[in-house]
Formats: C-alpha cells, sequence, structure tokens
C-alpha cells in the first residue's frame, strides 16, 4: 500500500497523497516543509546580512544628488552619519575600549522641503529594511494611539520578520515636532502625546532589548512577542518645527546686543534663520534634553526656491514629468510638455506654499484628463501646451490647497 515517505501514514489516513520517482508525500508533510523553509528563510533573498558594503560619503552623496535636488547641506551630513554608522556595525572587536557610538539624525526643515525623499533614498542605496512612522498617533502605553513598539513593528514586517535584517534598519520617525512638550511646567496635566512619547522614544534611540509584538499590541493581546535589539538600528527624525525660526531670531538677537557685538553677525541671513538651528533652538521648542542628546546629528533643510522646484520638476531620475512620460509611453504614446508648461505649474506651486509635495497634485489636475481620454484613442504622440494647462487647471478644484 502507497504511504508517506515522510510520516509512514497510509493514503486512507491522509487527504492527499502526492507520488514521486521513489517515494510518497501526504498534505500534511508538505505544509509542514513549506512552514520550515519559509521561516528558516525569510527576508535572506531580500536582505543580505552578509559583511556590509558600504560606499563612501562622497559616494552617497553623488546617489543622493541623482534622486534629490539642492539641500547640500543635509546630504553632506547624512552622507557622513549614514556612511559611520554603518563602519560602526561592520567593525571588527578590538581591546582598545574605544566604542563608536550611534549617529542618529534629525533634519529640521519646512515641509515638501524633500526630509520623507532623502531618508527613503538613503534606505533605497543600503539595501536595509526602512520603515516611515508618523509620531502624532504615537501614545504613551495605556492610552489612545499606538504604543511607542508599533514603529519596530512595521520595522519587522519591512524585513519580512528576518530580526537580523532589522536590526540593521533604518526607521525615520517623520513628524517629531508634533510631540514637542506642550506647556513649560510638565506636571500640571499628564502630557500623553507629548513628552510621554519622547521619554518612550528615549530606550529605543540609545539602544535597548525591546519586546515587540509582531501583529501589534493591543488588537492581538496574546501573541508571542519577538525580541528586537535596536542598539544598531538608524533612526532619522524629520519635522518641519513650524515656528522655530522665531526661536533662533530670539537667540541669534540676544547676541546682538551689547559691546561685543561682531560685524559679522550682522550678516545674519534673515530670510533662512534654519541654516542657524542648534540644539538650544529644539530644547526651546519643547523637545526634552533626552531626546536631544539622542539625536546627536542635527541638520537643516533649505526652503525651495523656484529654480529648485524647477528642477525637481523635470531633473531627478524619478521626476514626476518622467513618470508621466513612461506612464503614455506604456499605452505607445510620446509625450510631450512645452517649457511655459513647467514654469507655470511651479508657479502655482510657490503661489500654494506647499514645497515639492505640491507639485504632483498640481500635475495631476492638468493631466486627468488627458490620462482619461488619451488610451482610448488612437494617438501616437501628444503635446501639453501651456494653454491646455491653464483651462484643465482652472477646471479643477485644486485651488482648495491654496495655504492661508
Amino acid at each position: 500500500m502507497d504511504k508517506c515517505s515522510f510520516c509512514g501514514r497510509s493514503k486512507k489516513d491522509v487527504n492527499l497523497l502526492i507520488s514521486g520517482t521513489n517515494g510518497h508525500i501526504c498534505d500534511s508533510c508538505v505544509e509542514q516543509a513549506f512552514s520550515i523553509v519559509s521561516e528558516d528563510g525569510k527576508g535572506e533573498d531580500k536582505f543580505n546580512m552578509g559583511e556590509l558594503s558600504i560606499m563612501k560619503p562622497r559616494e552617497i552623496n553623488d546617489f543622493l544628488n541623482e534622486y534629490v535636488i539642492d539641500q547640500g547641506d543635509a546630504k553632506k551630513t547624512l552622507a557622513v552619519a549614514v556612511y559611520n554608522h554603518y563602519k560602526r556595525l561592520s567593525q571588527p572587536e578590538s581591546n582598545d575600549d574605544v566604542e563608536i557610538e550611534k549617529s542618529n539624525i534629525i533634519m529640521v526643515g519646512e515641509t515638501g522641503t524633500g526630509k520623507t525623499l532623502l531618508a527613503r533614498t538613503i534606505a533605497k542605496m543600503l539595501k536595509v529594511p526602512f520603515t516611515i512612522v508618523d509620531a502624532t498617533v504615537l501614545t504613551e502605553a495605556g492610552y489612545v494611539g499606538e504604543d511607542i513598539e508599533s514603529l519596530l513593528t512595521r520595522l519587522l514586517q519591512a524585513a519580512d520578520y528576518n530580526v537580523d535584517a532589522a536590526q540593521r534598519g533604518i526607521v525615520f520617525i517623520d513628524e517629531l515636532d508634533k510631540i514637542s512638550r506642550k506647556g513649560d511646567n510638565p506636571s500640571i496635566t499628564r502630557d500623553v502625546s507629548g513628552e510621554g512619547v519622547q521619554q518612550g522614544l528615549l530606550k529605543l534611540l540609545e539602544g535597548s532589548i525591546v519586546n515587540v509584538p509582531p501583529q501589534g499590541g493591543r488588537k492581538h493581546p496574546d501573541q508571542k512577542m519577538i525580541q528586537l535589539d535596536t542598539t544598531n538600528i538608524l533612526f532619522i527624525c524629520g519635522g518641519a518645527f513650524d515656528g522655530i525660526d522665531r526661536k533662533i531670531g530670539q537667540r541669534l538677537n540676544t547676541k546682538m546686543v551689547g559691546y561685543g557685538v561682531s560685524k559679522e553677525t550682522g550678516q545674519v541671513d534673515r530670510e533662512n534663520l534654519l541654516q542657524y538651528i542648534s540644539p538650544q533652538d529644539l530644547r526651546a521648542f519643547g523637545l526634552i534634553p533626552e531626546i536631544i542628546g539622542r539625536l546627536p546629528v542635527l541638520t537643516h533643510l533649505n526652503p525651495l526656491d523656484k529654480g529648485a522646484l524647477r528642477r525637481i520638476l523635470v531633473e531627478p531620475k524619478n521626476s514626476i514629468i518622467k513618470q508621466y512620460v513612461k506612464l503614455f509611453a506604456m499605452d505607445g504614446i510620446t509625450l510631450e510638455f512645452e517649457e511655459k508648461v513647467f514654469d507655470y505649474i511651479v508657479d502655482k506651486a510657490i503661489e500654494f506654499k506647499l514645497g515639492a509635495r505640491g507639485l504632483r497634485a498640481l500635475c495631476e489636475a492638468i493631466m486627468k484628463d488627458a490620462m482619461f481620454d488619451l488610451p482610448s484613442q488612437k494617438l501616437d504622440r501628444y503635446k501639453v501646451t501651456l494653454k491646455y494647462a491653464q483651462k484643465k487647471f482652472d477646471q479643477s478644484n485644486v485651488k482648495r490647497l491654496r495655504v492661508a
């Protein structure tokens, strides 16, 4: 009688018996074998956790230049910090008692200047697990919202639950400014989504072993926890910190009073005060000193002018215009634009004060009808004119994006 070559059960005791050249296997053993293979090799094809091959800072900067326009200071800071971080992971054991500390990063810049794009591009280059977490949804444990550990759950998911890969990943915490301390005296009320979250983030940033719920903590309270060591996870934080320029201005003004004023202080660029940001400005804004100390690398992103927005629209490898050209090419249509259309889109983006993020919404408003109609028409070439762009923009409801 035919029987499974693995478990020995006969054909009548199983649902399905698959025959091979020299043996048989039942459906139950197939499922178990699949589970073992999946668990053992999880994430191996996606993330190579062997010896890290990291590009030099200048090479990292050149890679960022292909995707991100301007922001030279931020790109240089990121390149050096990331290079040093992964050198730290690759360092051999030694007896000289010199331990290289982690270089967590905080980026300050207006909305739409490229904070998230920089972090995402760095992760693409390094081929490591990467996740973006919005700090505004985090609260202290026991309160409505997500626990601090949920950001590590997302990193685990991005790593296909490969713990070793996740422990070398990158976490981008967006909207860090939204968890600033709500008042100068935190003892008056419990600040569960402000200082409370900052305190909870401390253990993650400095490096500790954390019990992570693989499916999220509150909806699956009985699940088995996974231990994750955050020592080698690089945390990149970003935020607009709206109003911090006033804190910077106040600090600079105090240095402009008295007999010891140097002539150079008169050269302050008041149109871009973020370039003078320091850790004490973050503290004045509402970040606790412990958080600032665990984010030692501080950089800023400059506001985008018309020239930068124009370049963002057409130059990067993954620029918005190149995406539209590729979409139409898939339908056999060669898409072209008048040069004046680009200037028109940029002017509207500046008018609406949405930065680079607003370019896509404006393009969608202009191109929506063309994307709807042209695939059904027998065309091999189409050119978007300034007159067409103005007409479609006026017909759209995109004007609701205007910022007062």
